[in-house]
């Protein structure tokens, strides 16, 4: 099976602080075919967001596959709140890097 990584599919991967208390991230398209084949693949379902992060679902906040921005977008609970003594990320800003290799299938 012929794949491609995800960050030569989307046109940003990001992640970012929503609040204290949560971190959230975005997957952008730049047309709707990419993105419909990103959506259509799997590759970004609540569960495999979580397998990739390696986080149980219930720190799977939202998630959103929205159309009119070619865009899959999801928030995770922090462990502990931004900033705060032992956080490794105070913006929230290195926690896509998960979802750079992620492979699609073509």
């Amino acid at each position: 099976m012929t794949t491609t990584k995800l960050s030569e599919l989307a046109k940003t991967i990001r992640s970012k602080n929503a609040g204290t208390d949560k971190i959230t991230f975005d997957i952008i398209f730049r047309e709707q075919e990419t993105y419909d084949r990103v959506k259509k693949s799997g590759v970004l379902s609540r569960e495999r967001v979580c397998a990739i992060l390696g986080l149980p679902e219930k720190r799977l906040t939202d998630f959103v596959e929205y159309d009119p921005a070619f865009a899959i977008k999801f928030t995770i609970s922090r462990v502990r709140p931004s900033g705060s003594p032992g956080d490794p990320d105070i913006f929230g800003a290195q926690q896509y890097a998960p979802f750079l290799d992620v492979e699609v299938p073509v």
